[in-house]
């Protein structure tokens, strides 16, 4: 699994890309079939940070998170919060649908 952290507007410290890979290397555990995560970090107006996280799955589409604070270390955690919920969604709806298809075809 690959995962690219870059900035815009924002210069990317090791402390910054180390707590982000940390963070994305977590994902896993709620959907294996990750190939590749891109965390994009940019700096708005009035100080806000924004952070987006694109996580790029296999036989899906790209699962997509992204969250604004003051404090970039808070963006990254809300959205990696997101991102759990997202991917134990997906994990679920592909489990229910494959035991679906096996019902349907027995009864």
């Amino acid at each position: 699994m690959q995962v690219t952290v870059t900035g815009k507007h924002l210069g990317i410290t090791t402390p910054i890309r180390e707590y982000a890979q940390q963070k994305a290397d977590k994902l896993p555990r709620y959907y294996d079939r990750i190939t590749a995560i891109e965390v994009l970090a940019s700096r708005l107006e009035h100080g806000r940070h924004e952070v987006e996280v694109i996580v790029h799955v296999e036989h899906a589409d790209p699962v997509i998170a992204h969250a604004c604070d003051h404090d970039l270390y808070a963006s990254i955690d809300q959205t990696m919060d997101k991102l759990e919920r997202q991917l134990t969604d997906l994990k679920e709806r592909t489990r229910n649908h494959k035991y679906r298809v096996q019902n349907e075809k027995a009864g």
